[in-house]
Formats: structure tokens, C-alpha cells, sequence
């Protein structure tokens, strides 16, 4: 078979898979490979959404979309228009593979079990002719005078493999050298710092808390612009929850900056100025006078937390609205309104990883997802300077420059 009738895809994620079925569909004369260095794959797949993998967000439009990307979020439009979440769930139900949505607008499989998906990518992958190596990695990469790749692969499958057209789908990584084989081949590294992470607080306020959550609060970061509203959940280490997953990402570098070390403040009332809570509290004195304050939480809040909440502004257990004295009063609505928690270190989402950084993106051609420096070289997924916050964005651009660069490595039209 000539040389150029092979191509490679490097990394057997939800990225390379796309992209190798997308190849392998598009052009079925090409000997495609899908080359991954470890014996895991799809493996965040597998762990996705707690095991039940949320493969992307209810989105009707690019515009919709691009509004919950950190970084890439401009070059992501177009390539939304050509392959977007309404594209992926129809992929998947041409499979057999019906998804779902729930209230927060993720999508998972009707199954609630990511083996559905996974088995749906080894199936298509398998059926389209994909030939996939596993325990296999390319040791070094060599661009050939005459177009085309000469990879020398260690490993289970150790040989020297040339091809026309290669597609990195490796995914992120935490360390800037472990880039420097893409750097050797002429591109350009947006420096890799963690994205979608928790806070540790040792010294929590909250520490007695654990499991304890809230579906709307606010959390922002003292002395900076940065903010979000959502859940939140007090952990053993901290707080975790959506809020505060996707105001790690929008300020991923900054965070990253501050080395982790700062204050975070929550305001379990995000719908309240301390104005309108003072006015509140006022209209429920004269109303409720009687009432012991720390026995009988307000705005819905959960028992421990506003035991805890009314403990740390000196309420006493035996203490009546009617009878607390406003300086008490002062402290607890500084408390519902800025719990301050001294951050002082990140911890992964579950065994979820995710980095902000990658290939810059002005180096790519985004409708092919070609190289603008190496022809023949193509990117996709977390390698690239794109990551999202959580709710099936990450996989959602996985999916579709994995698409887009199978397609046009197959030489078919991106459409």
C-alpha cells in the first residue's frame, strides 16, 4: 500500500477516536492508526460525569456554546457551525445511543452509564477499520523531505511507521516539557496551568461542614474581578461544586498567578445587598421576634450551615430575634453575605484533569485544524489552547475538532 494512503492519529481519547472514525468513515482506501501509549482507552470517558459520562450541552447554537469556553472561545464559532452539540447527539443516535437532558442542560446517555459511549466509539472505531495500538508511543517524530511523517514507535507495536498526515489528540499536560516535542516541530505553547480544580482551606471556617451544599450561592475572589454563582459544596478539604469549578477556569491563570493562595468569598444570599438583607432582617424581627435565631434557619439554607454561620457571629443557642443585639446582627450578615475562606491550595476534580494551555491556536487553521507551520500536522482536543467549564463543554470541542480534522485528513470536504 503507498505511503500516503496512511495516516495517524496519536492519543486514544474521546479527541482521537472522533477523529480516527471521522478519517476512517470519510475515506475508507486509508490505513488509519490510532496509536495510544498507555493499555486505557477513552479512560475519561469512562470516568466522566461520575461514570455516567456527560457527553456535551444542550446548545442550539454556536453563540449559545462558545459563552462557556475560558480560552478559545472566538476561534471555536466556526468550527461550532460545521459540527456543534446538535451534530454530536445526532452522531450518537445514528449509533444507537440516545442522550438525554437534564435541568442544568447536560446531556448524558439514556443508560446513565458511560460504557454506552465507550462502546460506541470502540464499535464505530472498529467498524470504520481503525486498526488502534495500544501500550504503543511515538518516540520521535520526524517530518519527511517529501511530505508526511516518519514516526518511530516503542512499545507492544515498536516499528518505524510513515504517514501522510498525523493528528495529536494527547490531550493536556501539567508540565510546559512535556510540550517540547511540539515545540520541536515548530509550534508555539500557551504555558499549561490547571483549570477546573478545588479549593483547599485548611482552615476552613466550614470544616464541620462536609456534604453540606447549596444550589445558589456566589463565590468571588477578594480583591480580584473574578466571580461566579452556582452550587457550591463544603468538602473535607474545602469547597467543591460548579461555582466553584467554573471560577476556576475563567481564572485559571490568575489562580495560577496567586499560586493557589488567596481569599475566597462566598455569599450564601447571592439574590441580596447587605442594604436589602439589613431590610429583610428588620421586617422579619417585628414579625417573628420570638423566634430563636440559631434554631430556625432562613432563606432556605440548611440546618448546619446556619447553626454554624449564627455560632461565628456570637449568637447564642437561647437567643430570640427580638433580643439580639445588632452588632450580632452585623456579624451574621457578614457571614451569609462573605464567608471569607483562606484558599491555600487546589485539589483535582475527582480524577477529572484538565489544563488551560496548549498549542496556540493562531498557529492552527481552525475550519481544518491543519497546522499553519507543518502541513500534514493536525491538532485536536485538550492539546490545543481550548478547555471549558463543566457541563460536556471539554468533550463537546473534543468532539468536533476531532471531527473536523478526521474529515479534512481524509481529505473530504468538512461539511
Amino acid at each position: 500500500m503507498n505511503d500516503k494512503e496512511v495516516v495517524a492519529i496519536l492519543g486514544g481519547g474521546a479527541a482521537g477516536f472522533f477523529g480516527a472514525i471521522a478519517c476512517a468513515e470519510a475515506n475508507p482506501h486509508l490505513r488509519v492508526y490510532l496509536i495510544e501509549k498507555t493499555g486505557k482507552l477513552l479512560s475519561k470517558v469512562r470516568i466522566s460525569g461520575g461514570g455516567r459520562c456527560n457527553v456535551t450541552h444542550a446548545a442550539d447554537t454556536p453563540a449559545q456554546l462558545v459563552q462557556h469556553y475560558p480560552r478559545g472561545a472566538k476561534q471555536l464559532k466556526e468550527p461550532f457551525k460545521q459540527f456543534g452539540a446538535v451534530d454530536t447527539v445526532r452522531w450518537f443516535e445514528r449509533r444507537g445511543v440516545r442522550l438525554k437532558t437534564e435541568a442544568d442542560g447536560r446531556m448524558f446517555p439514556v443508560t446513565d452509564s458511560s460504557e454506552t459511549i465507550v462502546q460506541a466509539l470502540l464499535t464505530a472505531a472498529d467498524k470504520a477499520g481503525v486498526r488502534i495500538l495500544t501500550h504503543t508511543t511515538a518516540e520521535y517524530i520526524t517530518t519527511l523531505p517529501t511530505g508526511g511523517f516518519r514516526l518511530h514507535l516503542t512499545g507492544t507495536h515498536a516499528q518505524e511507521l510513515e504517514v501522510a498526515r498525523l493528528l495529536i489528540a494527547t490531550g493536556g499536560a501539567p508540565k510546559a516539557a512535556q510540550y517540547d516535542w511540539l515545540r520541536a516541530l515548530g509550534h508555539t505553547i500557551a504555558e499549561p496551568v490547571p483549570s477546573l480544580f478545588t479549593f483547599n482551606v485548611p482552615e476552613s471556617p466550614l470544616r464541620d461542614l462536609p456534604g453540606v451544599s447549596v444550589p445558589h450561592a456566589r463565590v468571588r475572589i477578594a480583591g480580584e474581578k473574578l466571580e461566579y454563582e452556582g452550587p457550591i459544596l463544603v468538602t473535607h478539604w474545602g469547597v467543591s461544586g460548579p461555582a466553584v469549578l467554573k471560577l476556576s477556569a475563567w481564572g485559571a491563570r490568575r489562580l495560577h498567578e496567586l499560586a493557589h493562595r488567596h481569599t475566597a468569598l462566598v455569599s450564601w444570599l447571592p439574590t441580596h445587598t447587605e442594604d436589602s438583607l439589613r431590610q429583610w432582617l428588620l421586617d422579619f424581627r417585628g414579625q417573628h421576634g420570638k423566634k430563636l435565631v440559631a434554631s430556625n434557619p432562613l432563606f432556605g439554607l440548611p440546618q448546619r450551615l446556619w447553626r454554624t454561620l449564627t455560632e461565628q457571629a456570637g449568637i447564642g443557642a437561647e437567643v430570640k430575634w427580638n433580643e439580639l443585639p445588632i452588632k450580632s446582627q452585623n456579624r451574621l450578615i457578614e457571614g451569609l453575605l462573605r464567608t471569607a475562606l483562606p484558599v491555600q491550595g487546589k485539589t483535582t476534580y475527582k480524577d477529572e484533569f484538565v489544563t488551560c494551555g496548549g498549542v496556540v491556536l493562531g498557529e492552527v487553521d481552525m475550519k481544518t485544524m491543519q497546522s499553519r507551520r507543518v502541513p500534514g500536522l493536525y491538532f485536536a482536543g485538550e492539546v490545543l489552547d481550548i478547555d471549558g467549564i463543566t457541563g460536556g463543554f471539554n468533550f463537546q470541542a473534543a468532539w468536533t475538532t476531532g471531527y473536523l480534522a478526521g474529515r479534512a485528513m481524509a481529505d473530504a470536504p468538512t461539511v
